[in-house]
């Protein structure tokens, strides 16, 4: 066995906060274990932590840390932030992998999809060194199917300390646990056939015609964090103790500009509408219900998003406007959240009086890093548009106080995530979050669903009890999604 070098200081450079170190000291002497604070509470510096006191104790030689792309730099100005480490990055140049893979690395830093490419070659590396590894934002191998789950479900009885670190570890539905957990476990806490956990635990649109399952959904949920409670921790910005400034939530209501409105029911009603795409005219044809929901959520937040043809302000722009201009009037920096790629290119543009800078998935990472730093360090900058699966997770913006969403999918883990960025330690100013609901569209079903699913989460986290979950449990968007796309029917998301 390869024996790595002894590091001359494995201490960290600063000391965790109190809900911290209790994570730190639950967990530390586990095989593995799940860190499920919620976004905003440092699980950066718990899992630094745990690996620097890995090393130190010799339980393990190295430690790999697996994150997504998009924050491979932010580990590792966490790493210099709070330890004395040098982190070796293993990206997608198999050439400079293997002499890190044979090098007296302590820390590696990885992305998901390189540990794909990766994966014969990690195997060997395993059987040869004593690893731990920590799995940032572990909701990304929710899907037992994807290739990543897979490989990592593979690899994870070679090393020899695991854990998994998210703040939405229910990122969508309560079986999105099931994968993570049988990463540390192999399937000991919550079985080994994900299709049963899957159907007892899927909050679906029958359930507002269906007591009995409901009740059963509910009984099943109420019972799932005691299931791993033994090596889970858990905390929220509430029981964490921290003196964090209050967060308000509010939906302002926007009426659909006219032409809108008139696109809007073409979609609703005739499953279709005449757009222009690359200055020709085609017919969207949306009958597939999927889609009709995403083409229903694109016309309320921006046609021009679905058809170059139209011209007009769309009926939400005109709250953005006042919502923006009265934060940076009050001297505060706004966030704006969007589903839709070319809705940020386009509301970027608009709101470039005030430095708008943009960041979504069609840039590339260095143009991402580089906006990212504007907004943060410009007092010219007030603004960044922003698309959540570009910068929901792992960022700390809290030089904003105001969130606003100008669409939202039907993620809970891009709605969460999205606005969190704001609230979270180091942030010394109230937090303003605005969703725009345009009023009688699929908007109204979007804002019931994920109220359901972000109390679902709760329950299934621990978070609340079954008393307040069945006090406050609403299944109504099941029947709503059938008004909204004109069927009798239903459709799960």
């Amino acid at each position: 066995m390869l024996k790595v070098r002894k590091a001359a200081n494995l201490q960290a450079k600063w000391s965790a906060f109190p809900h911290q170190l209790d994570a730190f000291e639950a967990i530390k002497d586990l095989p593995y274990a799940a860190v499920f604070h919620e976004q905003g509470l440092g699980k950066t510096k718990i899992g630094l932590d745990l690996a620097l006191s890995w090393l130190d104790r010799d339980i393990v030689d190295s430690v790999l840390v697996v994150a997504k792309k998009s924050l491979i730099a932010n580990w590792r100005s966490e790493v210099a932030t709070h330890s004395h480490l040098t982190p070796r990055i293993l990206g997608q140049d198999r050439n400079a992998n293997f002499f890190a893979f044979n090098s007296p690395v302590r820390l590696y830093l990885m992305h998901y999809e390189a540990l794909v490419s990766e994966r014969k070659r990690l195997d060997l590396f395993l059987r040869t060194r004593r690893v731990g590894v920590l799995l940032d934002e572990a909701q990304k191998i929710k899907n037992p199917n994807t290739r990543i789950s897979r490989a990592l479900h593979a690899l994870a009885d070679g090393f020899v300390r695991r854990v998994i670190m998210t703040g939405t570890p229910v990122a969508n539905r309560p079986y999105d646990l099931w994968s993570q957990v049988r990463f540390l476990d192999g399937g000991k806490s919550l079985g080994h056939d994900f299709t049963d956990f899957k159907r007892a635990l899927d909050l679906t649109n029958e359930l507002a015609r269906d007591t009995e399952r409901a009740t059963a959904f509910a009984s099943d949920l109420d019972r799932l964090f005691d299931k791993i409670s033994h090596f889970s921790i858990r905390e929220t910005k509430k029981t964490a103790g921290l003196n964090l400034p209050g967060k308000t939530i509010q939906n302002v209501e926007c009426q659909l500009e006219s032409s809108q409105a008139e696109m809007y029911n073409q979609f609703r009603y005739e499953l279709a509408a005449v757009v222009v795409q690359e200055g020709r005219a085609v017919l969207d044809d949306a009958e597939g219900l999927l889609k009709r929901l995403l083409r229903l959520v694109q016309v309320a937040s921006n046609p021009a998003t679905i058809d170059q043809s139209y011209k007009a302000q769309p009926g939400k722009l005109l709250y953005l406007d006042n919502l923006v201009h009265e934060a940076v009037d009050a001297g505060d920096k706004v966030i704006v959240w969007t589903s839709f790629t070319a809705n940020a290119d386009f509301l970027g543009l608009h709101l470039a009086e005030f430095g708008a800078v943009v960041v979504h998935g069609g840039l590339s990472l260095g143009v991402r890093e580089e906006a990212l730093a504007t907004f943060k360090t410009n007092p010219e900058c007030q603004v960044l548009v922003a698309t959540p699966g570009a910068a929901k997770e792992g960022l700390t913006l809290t030089v904003a106080n105001h969130a606003v969403f100008f669409d939202r999918s039907f993620s809970l883990d891009d709605y969460l995530q999205a606005q969190d960025r704001i609230h979270r330690i180091s942030q010394d100013k109230p937090c303003h979050v605005t969703n725009l609901v345009a009023t009688g569209t699929v908007d109204a079903w979007v804002d019931a669903l994920l109220a359901a699913k972000h109390l679902a989460a709760q329950l299934g986290q621990g978070d609340i009890t079954r008393r307040e979950y069945d006090r406050r449990a609403d299944y109504a968007f099941g029947d709503m999604v059938r008004d909204v796309l004109q069927l009798d029917g239903a459709v799960e998301q």
